[in-house]
């Protein structure tokens, strides 16, 4: 497919000023306890405060507000595992446009009961987010949808950037930040905005060892497949997205693979130490600080709390 021209920082700066009625600017808090158990002075951009609970709502909220009218009056659909889905559920009842979203046979209920609570039509469909995704290019060439990919959208990535505009306002002294990777709009946005205001800023990517296509096909330059088998959904993807991966391959300074078992340290960490509620993917960058200490010590770092939807299931079987 021919992949859409990456988004600068003036599109950055024109998408906070689109989303600035809808979306308020999100904490960021430190957390000495953190401080202690990595040795760096960390704070924390809580994307888990918005009001879906995740740091997609920001893409959804600038991509569906600059749609056209007769894409608005066709309707949007996106496949998602709950996310990305909820992002652009919550903007089209926004904006008053039909949403059907498609996420996989066992997707996470309460990101499914968020997105029909936001009005949109929940299809499911397949194993995994990729089978979902298949399932969902199809109904959107039969039925004439406006499909809102997941990756490849300049307006989505130019929204989830913003956050990293705000890191930067609220603490100019990041030495590096530290982004969760699913299909990479949040890193990729980060990268985007981080060496427009400052090279030395590193931005560093991370993802799971049990599902590692962006992670392959970053170091290898070309999009690779692979299998996914993480308990962290927001992090499950088998195939890797042009737009991000050809915005990381240009700026991203570092990709780091965490275990599963990390995941779950983090995911516990982050819910005691900062009295958040955290999915495991919203912890994955504390993961990364904690499989490679060395790297960040000593240092002001900003780590990703990139969502908060974490099951009644997955949380009693992450503390059991």
């Amino acid at each position: 497919m021919t992949v859409p021209p990456a988004p600068d920082l003036a599109d950055v700066l024109a998408a906070r000023q689109r989303i600035a009625p809808y979306l308020r600017p999100t904490p960021l808090y430190r957390y000495p306890a953190l401080d202690a158990l990595t040795g760096a002075q960390v704070w924390v951009k809580h994307e888990n405060h918005q009001p879906v609970g995740a740091f997609k709502v920001r893409g959804g909220v600038s991509l569906i507000g600059q749609l056209t009218a007769d894409e608005r009056r066709r309707g949007v659909i996106a496949a998602s595992t709950g996310n990305h889905g909820q992002s652009v559920a919550y903007a089209a009842d926004l904006f008053g446009v039909h949403a059907v979203i498609c996420v996989p046979e066992q997707a996470n209920p309460v990101k499914v009961e968020s997105m029909r609570a936001l009005g949109a039509e929940v299809v499911f469909h397949g194993a995994d987010f990729d089978e979902a995704r298949e399932y969902c290019e199809k109904l959107a060439a039969e039925q004439n949808y406006r499909y809102v990919h997941s990756g490849n959208e300049p307006a989505l990535v130019a929204g989830v950037a913003t956050y990293t505009l705000e890191i930067l306002e609220a603490r100019p002294d990041i030495e590096a930040i530290v982004v969760p990777v699913g299909g990479g709009s949040g890193a990729s946005g980060a990268c985007v905005v981080a060496k427009a205001v400052r090279p030395s800023i590193e931005v560093i990517g991370v993802q799971s060892e049990a599902a590692p296509a962006a992670y392959r096909s970053w170091r290898s330059g070309a999009l690779v497949r692979d299998s996914t088998s993480t308990f962290a959904e927001g992090l499950a993807t088998r195939t890797a997205f042009e737009l991000p991966q050809q915005i990381m391959r240009d700026l991203l300074d570092d990709f780091v693979l965490v275990t599963e078992d990390r995941l779950r340290e983090a995911t516990r960490l982050m819910i005691s130490k900062t009295r958040n509620l955290v999915e495991p993917a919203g912890a994955a960058a504390l993961a990364a600080v904690l499989t490679a200490p060395g790297r960040f010590k000593g240092r002001t770092i900003a780590l990703i709390c990139s969502g908060g939807n974490i099951s009644p299931a997955q949380l009693a079987a992450l503390l059991a």
